[in-house]
């Protein structure tokens, strides 16, 4: 199984950017189609963007779509998360996983990684 490991959270204002990495151990990251999902608490982690194995195709939920930017260098095992026009709502623990697909977006490995919290400030 692969192993994640997130970062680039930290604490910025309505409006502002961040860019978030997710960095994968192991040799078949290639083969794995990529999802970047959060969680505040209380909640049910939701997605948030998804990446296929190549890195071409993209599908964003819609509270994030137009604002955030998924992407992936294969040859670095990462993938990455820019987020722009940043809102308190966006507020979260944000965590990578690898997908079963595009269309479904549904998480395959069981244990997650660390995450890395986001706080926007109004």
């Amino acid at each position: 199984q692969v192993q994640l490991v997130e970062s680039g959270g930290g604490l910025v204002q309505a409006g502002g950017s961040l860019r978030l990495s997710c960095a994968a151990s192991g040799r078949t990251f290639s083969t794995y189609t990529m999802g970047w999902f959060r969680r505040t608490p209380g909640k049910e982690r939701e997605f948030v963007a998804v990446i296929s194995r190549n890195g071409v195709t993209t599908y964003y939920a819609d509270s994030v779509k137009g604002r955030f930017t998924i992407s992936r260098d294969n040859a670095k095992n990462t993938v990455y998360l820019q987020m722009n026009s940043l809102k308190p709502e966006d507020t979260a623990v944000y965590y990578c996983n690898a997908v079963n697909s595009i269309a479904s977006s549904n998480p395959i490995f069981k244990s997650w990684g660390p995450g890395t919290q986001v706080t926007v400030s109004s």
